[in-house]
């Protein structure tokens, strides 16, 4: 199984399982780990959300293959019904990132309330350089945390950060020891048995009140550009030279 998930003392664990292809996710991924976080939105036993991947690597995004081969098309696909998941998950989501965390990876980080990374984490979102638009609301949500020059240096540009930066510029919480990051998230999230569960439900609820129309229309507004830009000559030219394992050669452009 690429997605492993499990309930266990109060908290639902969606663990990216993928190592050998880098974590990266597939249409029925997103489907399982959607399907997932609907349950445990659903579930009174559950009073948090754990999302975890591997030791060596978070996710490495989209499985290209995969994406190209089908391509999101409406607002019933895997991966946007696994965003509307998370944007109307009431329950804290928590998560812990070892490694790479590549396009959705990074995206989905700003849509959970606990983000741990390890010393080795590496961010990225690499929309732009694949002939593509950002994606989640991040266009959105990252020129608010980090202002428009560092969001312009990862979106447009598409430059790396570490965890360190991470934790800077608002994305993450903490940075720990690789070894340690998963141990932490999981007794973050277990702290929530311990507190009422509807009033921490109602608080998460009015702390995101304010944006969540905004962000569901950015979601789709992105969506709908990237699904024209999918098809463009420059996103052709990106995941052709991505297949032929060459520099893409955007100067006809």
């Amino acid at each position: 199984m690429s997605i492993k998930t499990a309930i266990v003392n109060g908290v639902q664990t969606i663990e990216i399982a993928r190592p050998e292809k880098k974590n990266a996710l597939t249409r029925a991924m997103y489907q399982e780990m959607a399907d997932a976080l609907v349950t445990a939105n659903a579930d009174n036993a559950v009073r948090a959300v754990l999302i975890q991947g591997q030791p060596q690597i978070f996710t490495s995004g989209n499985d290209i293959e995969d994406f190209m081969g089908s391509p999101p098309r409406d607002e019933d696909a895997p991966v946007f019904q696994f965003m509307r998941a998370m944007v109307g998950c009431d329950k804290p989501i928590v998560a812990a990132v070892n490694g790479a965390a590549i396009g959705i990876g990074t995206t989905l980080l700003l849509h959970c309330d606990f983000v741990y990374v390890a010393d080795d984490a590496r961010l990225a979102m690499p929309f732009v350089s694949l002939g593509l638009v950002p994606e989640f609301g991040s266009s959105l949500l990252v020129p608010r945390l980090m202002g428009p020059r560092r969001a312009a240096e990862k979106i447009l540009l598409g430059d790396p950060f570490t965890g360190e930066q991470a934790v800077e510029c608002g994305v993450a919480n903490a940075v720990l020891p690789a070894g340690e990051v998963v141990a932490h998230a999981r007794r973050i999230a277990e702290r929530f048995n311990k507190l009422p569960p509807s009033a921490v439900r109602e608080s998460k609820q009015l702390m995101r009140r304010s944006t969540k129309e905004e962000l569901l229309a950015t979601i789709q507004a992105e969506a709908e550009i990237f699904s024209v830009r999918l098809r463009s000559p420059e996103a052709t030219e990106a995941f052709q030279a991505f297949f032929q394992k060459r520099q893409p050669d955007f100067s006809k452009f």
